[in-house]
């Protein structure tokens, strides 16, 4: 693995001659996670994603993305939201640059739910216009799947996962100095009965930000999850590039 971040110009001169040429780049979010989380959690959980997926790859890691389209929570202090054409446009530039350095694949690690869409409209544009390099974005594959395993508290909806005992669990693992446990506290809130289907603000549904019961969180769950998240995005990489090579 090369981090982009700390390499010199040569070092991926070298690394692109090298043979892997897959680009993974974290891309999370400045946006509130209750009383007792960094508001740069989702940044820390793509990153630690994406460290994990660029090792097993010996793929080069690019520098966190870390502001997104977090629209839903900017009513709390803190949250810090770009547009949904904003994420896709830089998306968009950053794989036209890499494609043009020789890149073969990148791999986009979504941190955040409101960067979905704009992110896949980016990797859309790529295969739309014929570029070279084409782009593949991971929301998290398999984390209902390994919560489903971890968790001891329920869901406060179906996947709904924000400074919840999941969510803690992976700060606790990567960044524990940054959590807060004497602010933890437990909220379910009664959603709308067609939460998921349509957009809406979050802010007025949590006074507290949290959707869920941080209390159950261990760092060793935290580290389940993410091993999990990581090898099942090892997986689908390693098929995308098997039907690069066969292509």
């Amino acid at each position: 693995m090369i981090e982009l971040a700390n390499a010199t110009w040569t070092e991926v001169r070298d690394f692109l001659a090298s043979g892997t040429r897959v680009a993974v780049l974290p891309f999370g979010a400045l946006e509130q996670h209750g009383p007792h989380l960094p508001l740069s959690t989702d940044t820390l959980q793509a990153d630690a994603v994406a460290r994990r997926l660029a090792g097993s790859l010996d793929a080069a890691l690019l520098p966190s993305v870390a502001y997104g389209n977090t629209w839903s929570n900017d009513a709390l202090p803190g949250t810090v939201s770009i547009g949904a054409d904003t994420v896709t446009a830089l998306c968009t530039d950053i794989a036209a640059s890499l494609d043009r350095a020789g890149y073969a694949l990148l791999v986009v690690v979504n941190g955040d739910y409101g960067n979905r869409l704009p992110l896949h409209r980016a990797a859309e544009h790529a295969a739309r216009i014929g570029q070279r390099m084409p782009v593949v974005v991971l929301d998290y594959p398999g984390l209902t799947e390994i919560g489903d395993a971890v968790k001891e508290s329920p869901w406060a909806a179906p996947g709904l996962c924000h400074a919840d005992e999941l969510e803690t669990s992976m700060v606790l693992a990567v960044a524990p100095a940054l959590v807060h446990p004497d602010r933890y506290e437990a909220s379910y809130p009664t959603l709308p009965a067609d939460f998921g289907l349509r957009q809406m603000p979050l802010a007025p549904l949590s006074p507290s930000g949290v959707f869920g019961d941080p209390r159950p969180s261990t760092a060793e769950k935290g580290e389940r999850i993410l091993a999990h998240v990581a090898a099942q995005s090892e997986r689908i990489v390693r098929q995308v590039l098997a039907g690069l090579d066969s292509a």
